[in-house]
């Protein structure tokens, strides 16, 4: 049996492949693309449907931040000229949401610049939430505030947070090059908090930052072990004034595979294509509503995204339709218990319980020779030109929440 048959069948199961699985769908060849795509299409499908999730981001503070996140415009030091000012209020803020409200979102995602919140911010973000809820009873709220302090993720649930995201971005072992005024130990700690608390755990990770395959695979079996309910797949957007403006290390194929290979560990789970779809998607991005159940309506929180007009034109083309407010987004098994949680795997084991997810090392399993030929490429495959830079496409926020200029959703 082949790769992506052996992966749809564990797909189907919530069973977790190999790591050597999951780097055998990151080393397909172009010719194989779109086989990967309509394998892990059957998995998407299977839990999810033809729905799409909308969900639209609001930057409650924008810029300032004192930690050095290189991928970040946000980030301390930064040159980035992007929009700069302080807490919204929650008339503002509500504001903000109700254009993505009124555009399809069902999710509306609060984010913050900082380290984390003071118990002041979470005052503040609490008042914008129930003011949000007081317009749209039935919209979800997931606050994004950074590092959480004991009790924090509890008082957010209290004021009508549905979900808490906080990003693990990539792999342990490389995280201290990305960032060094916090620890990856740092951020599975705050996702861990708002699991504890009954929130909707959400947490992904950044593609296109120099890392490898093997950084990829990390991170994605990172995930699911700590079993988030949304997994969102970011695509580096290398701003002008930030340190990574020159990675240009991605091409539409290897994001499609991006999300496959995140598909298939996280089967049952929310994926998200997050920021950066438009930048190195492009034109492909409809083969992407095949392995992801949910993206992002409009702009993002210092860039500008796709007009919100076109995004639900291309899933309307691409024979998708947008998930309205009344459907339950996961599959009964992880809706039915607050905060999710991956059930029984059938074959005993829970979320990151096989051995090769524990301890780093491949499993015991690998692509093999398949009797049909396959499609797993050989280890010494010879690495993919980069992508050239399309600096055109990446565009700073000038709309939208902190200006007076209408939003984009």
């Amino acid at each position: 049996m082949d790769l992506l048959n052996t992966l749809v069948e564990k797909g189907l199961r919530r069973e977790t492949p190999s790591r050597e699985e999951a780097l055998a769908v990151l080393a397909t060849s172009d010719d194989d693309l779109l086989d990967v795509v309509a394998a892990a299409g059957k998995v998407r499908r299977h839990w999810f449907g033809r729905r799409v999730k909308l969900n639209y981001l609001v930057n409650l503070k924008s810029g300032l931040c004192p930690e050095d996140c290189s991928y970040c415009s946000q980030r301390l030091g930064s040159k980035a000229e992007i929009l700069k000012y302080t807490w919204l209020k929650p008339d503002q803020a509500s504001a903000a949401a109700a254009a993505g409200v009124s555009g399809g979102a069902k999710r509306v995602c609060l984010v913050a610049s900082g380290r984390g919140p003071t118990d002041r911010d979470v005052d503040r973000v609490s008042d914008t939430i129930r003011a949000i809820k007081e317009q749209n009873e039935a919209v979800e709220v997931c606050a994004c505030l950074g590092l959480l302090s004991d009790g924090q993720a509890e008082r957010l649930r209290e004021a009508g947070a549905d979900a808490y995201n906080h990003n693990l971005n990539t792999s342990e072992s490389t995280y201290g090059d990305i960032t060094t005024t916090h620890t990856y130990a740092d951020r599975v700690d705050t996702v861990n908090k708002a699991h504890a608390a009954g929130l909707s755990a959400c947490s992904g990770l950044i593609a296109g930052m120099g890392e490898s395959d093997e950084d990829l695979v990390d991170v994605v079996f990172s995930l699911r072990e700590l079993d988030p309910d949304s997994v969102p797949v970011n695509f580096l957007i290398p701003m002008e004034g930030t340190p990574l403006a020159k990675e240009w290390h991605l091409t539409p194929q290897r994001c499609l595979r991006i999300l496959a290979m995140t598909r298939f560990v996280c089967p049952d789970v929310e994926v998200r294509i997050a920021g950066g779809r438009e930048v190195h998607l492009r034109t492909m991005q409809p083969l992407a509503l095949h392995l992801a159940n949910s993206i992002f309506l409009g702009d993002y929180l210092t860039s500008e995204g796709q007009a919100g007009h076109a995004d639900l034109e291309m899933i309307a083309d691409a024979g998708f339709e947008v998930e309205g407010t009344g459907e339950v987004t996961l599959p009964e098994h992880r809706a039915s218990v607050r905060g999710g949680g991956c059930g029984s795997h059938a074959d005993g084991g829970g979320c990151g319980s096989h051995a090769d997810a524990e301890d780093g090392a491949p499993g015991a399993g690998g692509c093999g020779s398949h009797a049909g030929g396959g499609v797993c490429a050989p280890a010494s495959a010879a690495p993919r030109p980069a992508e050239e830079p399309r600096t055109d496409l990446v565009a700073v926020r000038r709309r939208g929440a902190g200006t007076d200029l209408a939003p984009n959703a």
